[in-house]
This record gives C-alpha cells, sequence and structure tokens, in this order.
C-alpha cells in the first residue's frame, strides 16, 4: 500500500536551494532514513511532508493515504503552556484517548454519578482499562513522571520525550520523526528502538544514529546538493552504494571535461561566422560547458589544529563527594587520569553526569575531597548549556573574535577564514548571521571555537546532537588521534564503541564504576545478568509451585491443559523455526527480506526459550 507519495517538489529560502524537483514514495512496511549535510534541508523536507510547510514548483504534489494514521515528532514540539502533561497526552483524536479524558474529567467531579456511569461505559465498550495503564507506563518508561506538572515548566528535553510519549501513546500507523533519541538517555533509546522495529510500524526519520541505520531501517535516503538519492538496505548498504556512486558521477565528469576541453579547442578555432551545423555544434559545447561546472564536491570537515602538550600530571580526583541535599551526586570517587585516555560516562538522566564534569573542570566545588589538574593541563568543555553563540554576530566574526591566525601542526597557520572553510563554512556562509543557521551548523561553529583554544584535555558533553553523519566520522577520527586526554557523554551507542576504552558508570546514590570495555561490551554484561536474573527467579518460582504441588499432589486441571498446549505451541515453534533457517538458503534474497527474517527468527528462538522453560516446570510438576 502506498502511504506517501512526492512529486517535484522544491524548496527555497532567498538565494539558497534546499531541493529542486524532488519525488519520493514511501509504502507500507519500509523503515526509512532520511540523511544530509547540515543545513541541508532535512527538517524542512520533514515539515512539507507532515504538512507543516506549503509545497513549491510548478506541477508539485503531495499526496498521503487518506485512511492511515500519521503521527509527526517535531525537533522542537510545541504544547498548550497552561496543559498539564496529562492533558497534553490526552490532547487527541483518538477515540480510546478520548474516552480516557471523559473518564480522567468525570474524575474531577465524582457527586456526578450520571456522567461517571457514562464515562465507565464508554471506557468499557472500547477496553480503554488497559490502554490507560500503557499511557502510564510510557510516560513512566520516559521519565515524564509528574502527570499534573504544567507544561510551561518543562525543559526542551522534556518537551521532546513528553512529545514522542504522546506519539507512541496514539499508535500511529506512518510516523515521521525528527531526531528522537536527542534528550533520550541509552536505557530509552534501545527502548525506543526495540519500538520502531515492529513489522507492522512504518516510518520516516531523520537520525544521525548510526544503529538505528543499522539495525532497523531497510531503506535510506540521502539528501545531496537539492536532490534525493534513493538506496535499499541499511547503513552498511548505503556506505557502499553512495560510495559507488561517487566512483560512477567522478568517472563521467573526467569524460566531460576531456569532451569538453576537446570541444572548447574547436570552438576557438572557428570564425565568426558559423553556420547551422557549427552553431549546433556551439549549442552542444554550451550544454556541456554547464554539465561539468556542475561539479559535485564531497567536502569534509577537516580538523588538524594543534593541541597543547601534556605535563606528566594530568588531572586528579581524591575522594571528591557532592550531594544536593539528601540526593548523592558522587561520593568517595577517586581517580588519576592517565595520558590519552578515552573515557566514556554512561547512566540514566538526572544522576549528575554534568554535575561530575563541572567538578572535574572546578566550575562547581565539591563537598569535601580535591580536584587537582597539572599545571598543563588546558580544558576544552564542549557542553550544551554553554553553546552562547551571538545571535547578531556573523560567522566570520565569532572566530576573528578568538584568533585571526590559528597555529597548526607543524608550524603552519591558518586566517579564521581559512579555518572556517575547513569546518565547511563557504566564503559566502561566513558572512552569515549566526541566527540563521541550522542547529547542526551552530553546534559545528561552536564546536570550532572550543578547539581553537587549543585544548589537551576535551570533555564532550552531548556532542552528536544534531550534527551530520559526515561531520561525526571527521570528529571521530579527529578524536582517536588527539594527543591528549577525552571525556564523553553521549548517547550516541556507535559513537562510544567507537572512541572509549573504559567506562564510568552512574549507578545512582553516588556509586560510580570504573568498567574497562566500550557501551556494547557493558550492555552485553548487563543483559546477561538481566537473563540469569530471569532465570534465577522462574527457578524460585518453580521451586514455590513444587512445594505447593507436592502437598496438593501433581498438576491441577489447568496446567494440565496449559502443558498440552505447549506441547503444541512448541512444535509449531520448532517448525517454523526451521522454515525460516531454510528460507535463508535461498538465493537472491533482498536485503530487507534477510533482515525481516533474522528479526522473526530472533524472535521464535526467544519465544521458544520461554515455551520450553515454562513446559520443563510443568513436567517436573507433573
Amino acid at each position: 500500500m502506498l502511504y506517501l507519495s512526492l512529486e517535484n517538489v522544491s524548496k527555497t529560502y532567498g538565494d539558497k536551494v534546499l531541493f529542486q524537483n524532488i519525488s519520493l514514495q514511501l509504502n507500507k512496511g519500509q523503515k526509512v532514513a532520511l540523511v544530509a549535510k547540515n543545513g541541508s534541508g532535512k527538517t524542512t523536507l520533514l515539515r512539507v511532508i507532515a504538512g507543516q510547510e506549503p509545497t513549491e514548483g510548478e506541477n508539485a504534489k503531495l499526496l498521503v493515504q487518506r485512511d492511515v494514521r500519521i503521527g509527526y515528532l517535531e525537533q522542537e514540539p510545541d504544547f498548550l503552556e497552561d496543559h498539564t502533561i496529562l492533558e497534553a497526552v490526552l490532547d487527541s483524536d483518538n477515540n480510546i484517548i478520548q474516552a480516557i479524558r471523559r473518564y480522567e474529567h468525570a474524575m474531577l467531579f465524582p457527586d456526578d454519578s450520571a456522567e461517571m456511569e457514562k464515562a465507565i461505559h464508554r471506557m468499557d465498550d472500547l477496553k480503554a482499562w488497559d490502554f490507560e495503564a500503557r499511557i502510564r507506563e510510557i510516560l513512566t518508561k520516559l521519565e515524564v513522571n509528574d502527570f499534573n506538572q504544567p507544561v510551561r515548566t518543562l525543559s526542551g528535553g522534556q518537551k521532546k520525550r513528553l512529545a514522542l510519549a504522546k506519539l507512541i501513546i496514539e499508535e500511529p500507523e506512518f510516523i515521521i520523526l525528527d531526531e528522537p533519541t536527542n534528550h533520550l538517555d541509552l536505557d530509552m533509546i534501545e527502548w525506543l528502538e526495540e519500538y520502531l522495529s515492529q513489522p507492522n510500524l512504518t516510518f520516516l526519520m531523520v537520525t544521525h544514529d548510526r544503529y538505528f541505520l543499522e539495525r532497523i531501517c531497510n531503506h535510506i535516503l540521502e539528501l545531496d546538493n537539492g536532490q534525493i538519492y534513493k538506496y535499499s538496505g541499511n547503513y552498511s548498504d548505503f556506505l557502499e552504494k553512495k560510495a559507488n556512486r561517487h566512483e560512477v558521477e567522478n568517472a563521467e565528469l573526467d569524460k566531460s571535461r576531456k569532451l569538453l576541453k576537446k570541444e572548447l579547442d574547436w570552438v576557438n578555432r572557428q570564425p565568426k561566422a558559423r553556420g547551422t551545423k557549427a552553431k549546433a555544434r556551439v549549442d552542444a559545447f554550451d550544454e556541456l560547458q554547464e554539465k561539468v561546472s556542475q561539479k559535485r564536491e564531497y567536502k569534509e570537515v577537516q580538523i588538524d589544529i594543534k593541541g597543547q602538550r601534556m605535563g606528566k600530571k594530568i588531572l586528579e580526583a581524591h575522594n571528591i563527594q557532592k550531594s544536593f541535599g539528601d540526593k548523592k551526586i558522587v561520593e568517595g570517587f577517586s581517580y588519576k587520569f592517565k595520558k590519552f585516555e578515552r573515557v566514556g560516562i554512561i547512566g540514566p538522566n538526572g544522576v549528575g553526569k554534568t554535575t561530575f564534569l563541572k567538578l572535574l573542570t572546578q566550575e562547581e566545588r565539591p563537598d569535601s575531597g580535591r580536584i587537582v589538574p597539572g599545571a598543563n593541563t588546558v580544558f576544552g568543555y564542549y557542553t550544551q548549556d554553554g553553546m552562547q553563540l551571538k545571535q547578531d554576530k556573523r560567522v566570520i566574526d565569532v572566530v576573528q573574535d578568538i584568533a585571526e591566525f590559528i597555529p597548526l601542526e607543524k608550524g603552519q597557520k591558518l586566517t579564521a577564514a581559512q579555518l572556517l572553510e575547513r569546518f565547511l563554512f563557504s566564503r559566502k556562509q561566513q558572512q552569515v548571521y549566526v541566527s540563521q543557521l541550522s542547529g547542526g551548523e551552530r553546534r559545528r561553529l561552536f564546536l570550532l571555537t572550543i578547539l581553537m583554544q587549543n585544548p589537551n584535555f576535551l570533555i564532550l558533553d552531548e556532542p552528536t546532537n544534531d550534527l551530520d553523519i559526515m561531520t561525526l566520522n571527521v570528529l571521530e577520527d579527529f578524536l582517536l588521534d588527539f594527543p591528549g586526554c577525552v571525556i564523553i557523554v553521549s548517547h550516541d551507542r556507535y559513537f562510544m564503541d567507537k572512541i572509549v576504552d573504559h567506562l564510568f558508570i552512574f549507578e545512582g546514590n553516588g556509586q560510580i564504576r570504573d568498567f574497562n570495555g566500550d557501551y556494547s561490551d557493558y550492555r552485553e554484561i548487563q543483559k546477561e545478568r538481566e537473563r540469569e536474573q530471569k532465570r534465577q527467579e522462574r527457578t524460585e518460582q518453580q521451586k514455590g509451585r513444587q512445594q505447593i504441588q507436592q502437598k496438593q499432589g501433581g498438576l491441577n486441571e489447568e496446567e494440565r491443559k496449559e502443558l498440552k498446549r505447549l506441547e503444541k505451541q512448541i512444535l509449531q515453534l520448532e517448525e517454523r523455526k526451521k522454515e525460516i533457517e531454510e528460507a535463508f538458503n535461498t538465493t537472491g534474497l533482498a536485503p530487507e527480506k534477510i533482515m525481516d527474517l533474522s528479526k522473526e527468527l530472533s524472535a521464535v528462538k526467544e519465544e521458544l526459550e520461554e515455551k520450553e522453560m515454562r513446559w520443563m516446570e510443568l513436567a517436573e510438576m507433573a
């Protein structure tokens, strides 16, 4: 079923063309990511598709399947400020949510028994009681806990999580998501990944989360130089096919350039008066010249700013403690940083990670203990709170206020304008005001201002938000070669796995554990612990049941029926497992089919394991 069709759509802002005459289609079941450089128009395209901005262009068409429920998560969601969290969630056309809203309202007036009876009757008709519990479960999962809190008191991150919760609660069939992982902690992101993996869900998403792109996306759209390029498959497929596209385009460009030189020689040899044949050839030359002049430049950010040398002592923490009231942030933390360390910090939102960073940089004082930086240690602190770029300044002025010339490795220097070009700010864009930059472009500029100070100890608090994938790749390469220490707080699992050597895990109540490994290593150990805990719980439950059964004499009637059901279900699951495994041997399987089969096989194995465990419990009791 066709969910969305976009034809010949363009969008311009003043002289800037974001995209021109682009067309795309989305079908039911497709899980599509949109990737592009910052400032290319990703968010604008999503807004056009969601009906938030008008289409432009001759013969432009936007067709959305009428009966499909659509959900749109904006980058900066907007709510009625006088609503509470619960009122904001219940502000929906969904029939079940309307019934819950009516019931919640009736609860405020318990004396109106007639209205209460109607509300309860409506909840019964729509089977809305379980749905109400689901609303509260989803809000709690995304750490939106005080349902009566006014929306106007929420931070930007809390509003984003509220908007995401509201969207999931409404159960749309087609979802449009703009950077959904921003402001989510790692547990929330994994939970969202599981939700988006549902086979009946269709989405179009802007994200820089490369594990999302690899694990759950089966199509990727690239917005490049105002055109859409379509790739089937996941992130790995995208990288391979994009490299092939560039190779083909460069080969075509070389052919065109050689032909242009021949034509140019011919044109220069011709007399002023030309015949019809010559005129046609001149016209062809003009077209060829235009084609070659449209050369695509695949530029990347270049980061080679010189870092200051480190001394023997870098940074030491001696038994530091910090609390706010009864809430312990850090308790008894001691550590001596060594040269070239790459440390990741993980923990749920609100556990005190940012406060810990401020303690290390001495912006905050510990309640007890000492922080001792080395004499040559120079911090570069990238934080979302610190991104206070003056909106009325031009990009070039922001950099020149720090320095006119920037020292590089091997004694070289760059002017401020040359440095900005290396960070993908063209000479023309350097004259743009900060207020006109996209979110990702502002972050790129802010990162540049941090690196210009030649730090040798980088602290990066959520550096990946809104940065495009190419910039992330270059930043990762820079950090891997950076001749100093790096501490990273990030919800980007791919970024953490690529950079860090070990983790500081914030476990709550002031406890910080040093874990030797990256994020994926940590999560694998955590999952195995969770599986072991479940096995132990099942064992304990089994022992309890056995003791009861020994007293009561074997299985009861209901358990005997369950045992027979399980035997039948286990046989069916084993047959399906065999079918899937045989399906993998089919030649010419599409990448999306392989992905679907892999997910189904994993689900079948998990269900089979659970039912076999339960069957063993009942069999032993019998």
